[in-house]
C-alpha cells in the first residue's frame, strides 16, 4: 500500500496558523454567546419575579398600567428628600412592583431645577419624576409644558389645593418651624410670632453674633420660596426680620440638614425657616434640639410631586406617583420615613392630623397654582436679591 504523502513544510505551518486563528476568530461570536446567555438568565430571573397587581379599589384597568410598567422596567426619581428619608419609601415600592428597578437620587433643589432644565434643553434623558420641596420651581416647570397631566385614582382623597391641573401633586403636609439649642435659650424666650422673632433678633443681635441660620435664598431654592411666601403674607414683618438677622451676622446654609446639626451641637443659637418634618424628626434622637411654632401664622409646604412630559418610563412614574399619594405610601411616609403625611387617613406618628395638635396657631398651607412661580420672574429675583444682600449688610 503507497504510503501517504507528507503535507509540505509551508502547508504545515498554514494549517497551524489556521487552527491557532481559529479561537481568535470565535471570541467574538463566543462573548455574544455569552452575553445572549447572560441575558437569558437575567429573564428567567425576572420571570420568577413576582408580577404587581392594581391596588384594591383601583379600575379595572389599571391592570394594563402596571404590566405597561414592568415592561418599561426603571424609573428615575430626581428628589430633594433625602435618599435616607425616601429609603422606606423605595424598598415598599418594590415590595409591590419588583419588576421595575428604581434610581433614585436625591439633589438640591437649585440643582435638581437647573439640571432637568439643561437635560431637557439638550434633548437628553432626564428623570422620569421630580419629588421637590421647592414648589414654585415646580409651578414653573408645569408652567412651561413639563409636567404631563395624570387623573390619579387617589385624587379624590386629597385636598383641593394639594394639585393643579393633574400636573402638580402635593404629597407632604410640612410645618415651617423655629429652631434653637435648648441649653442656650430657655423655652419661655423663645420668640412664637413672626413680629416677636424679628424683635428679639434685633434685640440680641450682640449674643448672637455668628450664632443664628438660616436658608440663603440666593442659593437655595427653598430657602427663596419660604422667603417669597412669608412676603406674601406679612412683608413688613419679613423685612424686619431680615434686617435683624443681618445684623447677628447669620450662617446662610443649603439644607435643614446643615442648620439641624449646628444647632443641636450649640455651634448655633437659634434657625429660622426649617423644614419641619426633618428638624422634628431629628429633635426625637437629639435632645439639645427646640422645636417651636408660630402663633400669628405657621407656612404648610409641601414636597411637590411632577411626571416628566418627556418620561422614558411614563407607566411606571404614574405608579410612583399613585403609590406616593396612596393611604399605604402616606402611611409609610408618616411612620418610616417620618414626613408629614397629607391625607387624613394616614396611619402613624407624622399626620397632619397629628401636625394640628402641635401647631397653636393658625396654619397657612401653600396651595398649588402658576402664581407659585410669580418670584421666579427676572425681576421680582433681581429686586428680591437687591434687598436681601442690603439687609444682609452686604
Amino acid at each position: 500500500m503507497p504510503r501517504p504523502a507528507l503535507p509540505s513544510r509551508r502547508r504545515a505551518l498554514g494549517q497551524l496558523a489556521a487552527l491557532g486563528a481559529a479561537p481568535l476568530a470565535l471570541a467574538p461570536a463566543l462573548a455574544q454567546t455569552r452575553a445572549r446567555t447572560r441575558a437569558q438568565s437575567d429573564d428567567e430571573l425576572l420571570d420568577y419575579a413576582v408580577r404587581g397587581a392594581a391596588p384594591p379599589g383601583y379600575p379595572a384597568a389599571y391592570a394594563a398600567t402596571v404590566r405597561a410598567a414592568e415592561d418599561e422596567g426603571r424609573l428615575t426619581v430626581h428628589s430633594t428628600t433625602d435618599e435616607r428619608v425616601a429609603a422606606p419609601l423605595v424598598a415598599d415600592f418594590r415590595r409591590l412592583y419588583p419588576r421595575i428597578t428604581v434610581t433614585y437620587e436625591d439633589l438640591g433643589s437649585t440643582e435638581l431645577y437647573h439640571r432637568f432644565i439643561a437635560e431637557t434643553q439638550l434633548g437628553r434623558e432626564a428623570a422620569d419624576v421630580l419629588w421637590s420641596s421647592a414648589m414654585d420651581q415646580m409651578a414653573a416647570l408645569a408652567v412651561a409644558g413639563h409636567a404631563q397631566a395624570y387623573d390619579s385614582p387617589e385624587k379624590a382623597h386629597l385636598p383641593a389645593w394639594a394639585q393643579w391641573q393633574d400636573r402638580l401633586w402635593a404629597t407632604t403636609y410640612e410645618p415651617v418651624v423655629f429652631a434653637y439649642h435648648k441649653p442656650s435659650l430657655p423655652a419661655a424666650q423663645v420668640p412664637r410670632t413672626h413680629a416677636a422673632l424679628a424683635e428679639w433678633l434685633g434685640r440680641e443681635s450682640g449674643r448672637l453674633g455668628g450664632k443664628a441660620v438660616s436658608y440663603d435664598p440666593q442659593k437655595s431654592g427653598v430657602g427663596y420660596f419660604l422667603a417669597t411666601q412669608d412676603i406674601a403674607a406679612a412683608p413688613d414683618t419679613f423685612w424686619a426680620m431680615a434686617q435683624a438677622l443681618g445684623r447677628c451676622r447669620p450662617r446662610l446654609l443649603l439644607t435643614t440638614d446643615a442648620m439641624v446639626r449646628q444647632l443641636a451641637d450649640g455651634r448655633a443659637v437659634a434657625g429660622a425657616n426649617l423644614l419641619g418634618a426633618y428638624t422634628l424628626a431629628q429633635a426625637r434622637s437629639r435632645p439639645t434640639l427646640g422645636v417651636a411654632f408660630m402663633q400669628d401664622y405657621n407656612l404648610v409646604s409641601s414636597r411637590v410631586l411632577l411626571i416628566n412630559s418627556r418620561a422614558a418610563h411614563p407607566n411606571a412614574a404614574r405608579l410612583w406617583a399613585d403609590y406616593l399619594l396612596s393611604r399605604r405610601g402616606q402611611s409609610v411616609m408618616a411612620s418610616a420615613s417620618r414626613l408629614y403625611a397629607l391625607r387624613a387617613d394616614a396611619q402613624g406618628e407624622a399626620t397632619a392630623a397629628a401636625l394640628r395638635q402641635l401647631l397653636g396657631g393658625p396654619e397657612r398651607p401653600i396651595a398649588l397654582g402658576p402664581e407659585l412661580a410669580a418670584p421666579l420672574a427676572e425681576g421680582a429675583y433681581r429686586d428680591f436679591v437687591r434687598r436681601w444682600r442690603a439687609a444682609m449688610g452686604e
